[in-house]
This record gives structure tokens, C-alpha cells and sequence, in this order.
């Protein structure tokens, strides 16, 4: 019986993700939503007016747990993990922004909700911009938080960045190098996309090794960015048909990572873009300055 304790405690230990630093509220739920011919995991609590959260790579909805704690108190929120990422599905196929987009209103359809604010980071941002443009009426505001769009503004001046080598860097010897090595791979990201890389502490950077160690996680996280030059010709195209978005916007730049020109890029498809900045922060803005970030939010929502 010891035998078989040990070994299941072994199991546990070494499958399971780490825990993060701060967890979610009790109050919120698992469900695993089937949608597009996926299923996402999605953590859902609150009443009220609905708040849905997209992550990025190297985060998964976890990321958003501070924010969760806070806006919960007036919002129904809604945080599922992208499809291939997190605890969320690995299909094979489906990582052009404009497919995930339809996995996030089929997240909405499933939990009946019609109408969502977004709040978005990252690859978050991508997903988001194509949901907000194929789905206007249901977005009716929008924070979006330091990353490019693909195919949009200065976007082929920024993918030339020395620091985004990583938008290229996938295959499958690309995948055996990173295998078994995912903290290594994952801490460059930390440490050189941050402006103080002790804001991002051990126990979030073993919580992400994990997950993205976890069977086909990397390899489809690299899916994600494979699938740019498609996203950019998706948002010129849904940038031609439908217009500018009208939606309000909040655009948010750390200031030691995109600052201004955050604002700058969104203004390229958005009328109402009210341009912030996260002081004190490079592009982990949930690590590096939660207390900002989360007021930032809040007072644009309440408006």
C-alpha cells in the first residue's frame, strides 16, 4: 500500500501543473466548453456584465487570476485558456486568430452570453482584434495590452525586431531542442521581455514549465506564431470589408516594452482608441505591475 501511495504521489507530482502564485477565487468554476471543433478550458464566476480575458504565449489564462479577484466583484468573468495552450484541447489544425476568434464566440454561445467586454494580451490581442472585427456587435469595449497585429500599422518594421526572433522559430528540430529544456526556453522570454526580471518569480516560472511541457503544448504554441503571415492577410482583408471598429478601445503599452505605440498600432483599426501606460513594467504586465494594470482596466469598464 506504501508502494503504490509513493508511486501515485510520483504520478501526481509529475504531471500535474504547478501551482501558480495567486490562484483563482473559490468562487470561480472549471468547465471544459466544447466550440469550432475544439473544447477550451474556461474558468468562469460573478454575475453582471460579462468580461472575457485572452492570454498569450508564455501565460495561459492563469494569468489573469489578480485581475479575476477584483473584477469578479461586478462582472461575470469569463477566462478560457486559447485552443492548444493551457488545459484547453490540442488540435492539429485552427491556429489562424481569425478560426480562434470562433472558438471564443462559441465559448460565449455556450454560456449564453451575447454582449462581452474583452480584455486581451499578447497573442490575446490577435484573437481578440479578429473576434472584435467578425463579431462587432457582441465586443463592446476593449482593452488591449502590449503586442502587435499582424499585417497592421508598423507590423513589418516589428517583426524585424532582433528581441521577436522567436516569431520564426519552430519546425520540428526546433521542437527536439526545446523538449525537456521548456524553463530554459521560457526564462528567455521572462528575462529579456521584462523590465525587472525578478517580477516574474519561480513560482510562476515553474507553474508555465509545466503546462508547457504538458504533450503537444510547445509544438502548437508554435503553431501560433506559424499561422502569422495568414493572420496578417486576414486582418488587411477584415480591415477592407468592415471598417474601422467603433467599439471604445484602451490601448496599453508597458513602458519599458510597447508604451505609446500600443496606442498608435490600434488607432490603425480602431476609431476610439484612448491611448495608457503601465509604468514600470516590460511586456508582463500581470507580473511586473498587477496594481496598475488592474486599475487601468477597471476605470475604463466602469465608464
Amino acid at each position: 500500500m506504501l508502494r503504490y501511495s509513493v508511486a501515485l504521489l510520483v504520478v501526481v507530482l509529475t504531471t500535474a501543473p504547478a501551482f501558480a502564485l495567486e490562484p483563482f477565487p473559490s468562487s470561480f468554476h472549471t468547465e471544459e466548453i466544447k466550440t469550432n471543433g475544439t473544447s477550451l478550458h474556461v474558468r468562469i464566476a460573478g454575475e453582471g456584465p460579462a468580461v472575457v480575458f485572452l492570454h498569450g504565449f508564455g501565460d495561459t489564462g492563469d494569468m489573469w487570476a489578480p485581475a479575476a479577484a477584483v473584477l469578479v466583484k461586478n462582472y461575470t468573468v469569463v477566462v478560457p485558456d486559447l485552443r492548444g495552450m493551457g488545459l484547453s484541447a490540442h488540435p492539429n489544425t485552427g491556429y489562424t486568430k481569425k478560426n480562434q476568434a470562433v472558438d471564443i464566440a462559441g465559448v460565449m454561445d455556450a454560456l449564453k452570453i451575447q454582449k462581452a467586454y474583452l480584455v486581451t494580451h499578447d497573442i490575446g490581442n490577435m484573437v481578440g482584434y479578429a473576434l472584435a472585427a467578425q463579431y462587432p456587435t457582441r465586443i463592446t469595449k476593449w482593452v488591449v495590452i502590449d503586442a502587435p497585429l499582424p499585417g497592421i500599422a508598423n507590423w513589418d518594421e516589428v517583426k524585424q525586431s532582433p528581441l521577436l526572433w522567436h516569431f520564426n522559430f519552430r519546425g520540428p528540430d526546433e521542437e527536439r531542442l526545446v523538449a525537456g529544456r521548456e524553463r530554459i526556453y521560457l526564462d528567455r522570454f521572462y528575462d529579456e521581455l521584462s523590465a525587472d526580471p525578478k517580477k516574474i518569480g519561480e513560482a510562476t516560472r515553474q507553474h508555465y514549465a509545466a503546462l508547457y511541457a504538458r504533450p503537444h503544448a510547445m509544438h502548437d504554441a508554435f503553431e501560433q506564431f506559424g499561422a502569422f503571415n495568414q493572420d496578417a492577410v486576414d486582418n488587411k482583408a477584415m480591415l477592407a470589408k468592415g471598417g474601422k471598429l467603433t467599439m471604445p478601445v484602451l490601448a496599453l503599452g508597458g513602458d519599458k516594452s510597447f508604451g505609446a505605440a500600443e496606442a498608435d498600432t490600434l488607432r490603425a483599426v480602431a476609431i476610439s482608441v484612448t491611448p495608457g501606460i503601465i509604468p514600470n513594467s516590460g511586456h508582463w504586465i500581470m507580473d511586473e505591475n498587477p496594481k496598475a494594470t488592474i486599475n487601468l482596466i477597471v476605470n475604463f469598464l466602469s465608464k
